[in-house]
């Protein structure tokens, strides 16, 4: 649910007078590549991260290096739920897409507020989609300790409205048999972190494409002004394991065995 929302406003920075990418050292150099490190350095953040950064970046999506892949493939759009923000192969049903050229069904077109992409970097951007929408070569996580590498919303956020799903990129492709009810649940308390621990209905799965990214996506919307926490394993659970058989090491919250991924609060409701 998490999309490129009428929020943001994108300024044209990263781009030159004829809205060609600037490679690093600020001249235009027609260095924008169907990759995804080098749309990352040419697009997302110069111009995305105006605004789709920090703790209330518009509908919890950032789209910094650290998050942006983990956020945008396989991840449902907010708007139109029924669309994936980037659909792996189709660039026309993604949504991305759609928001950057103009026709979305939702909101207005992207960067708001800011001139429109040019078609040639647009095009860039559709054929990294048509081309399966892969990360940039990089270590394969072999040899890397299965972990954790980022989570939104992040640990200690303080939000001003509840996310529609905790997002979790690893280090390495998950084992998705051993996501189910037992190895990966959500949490909450009161605001003060006082009172009983509610389990809450939620459904933990792979997206497409994706295979280093975990959603956590609760059955209801949360509610306001509580203390949420998402953990995994336990005494009576099973926990996380890498495509490797690599385990999700326990971080020894009071010796019951679980992991804690993340914990954040929601505003009370004015």
């Amino acid at each position: 649910m998490l999309a490129w929302l009428s929020a943001c406003s994108g300024n044209g920075q990263g781009l030159d007078q004829g809205g060609r990418p600037l490679t690093s050292g600020g001249t235009a150099g027609g260095v924008l590549t169907a990759d995804f490190d080098s749309i990352q350095h040419n697009v997302f953040t110069p111009i995305c991260t105006t605004c789709h950064a920090g703790s209330n970046a518009p509908q919890g999506l950032h789209l910094d290096a650290a998050n942006s892949y983990s956020q945008l493939v396989g991840v449902p759009s907010a708007e139109v739920s029924a669309l994936l923000r980037v659909k792996p192969g189709d660039p026309a049903n993604s949504y991305i897409v759609q928001k950057l050229e103009g026709h979305a069904a939702v909101g207005a077109q992207m960067p708001f507020g800011g001139p429109p992409l040019p078609a040639a970097t647009i095009a860039v951007i559709r054929q990294w989609i048509s081309d399966g929408a892969l990360r940039s070569p990089v270590a394969s996580g072999i040899g890397t300790r299965f972990a954790a590498l980022s989570v939104v919303p992040a640990a200690g956020d303080f939000l001003e409205a509840p996310p529609a799903r905790i997002v979790i990129a690893f280090s390495q492709e998950l084992d998705q048999t051993q996501i189910d009810a037992t190895s990966v649940h959500l949490e909450a308390t009161q605001s003060d972190g006082r009172g009983s621990v509610d389990v809450l209905p939620a459904t933990a799965f792979v997206p497409i494409g994706n295979p280093r990214t975990l959603i956590v996506e609760p059955a209801a919307a949360l509610s306001a002004g509580r203390h949420y926490r998402v953990v995994v394993g336990g005494v009576t659970r099973s926990t996380l394991s890498s495509i490797g058989g690599d385990r999700l090491l326990s971080s020894g919250n009071d010796n019951d065995g679980t992991t804690l991924l993340t914990e954040f609060d929601v505003a009370a409701a004015p």
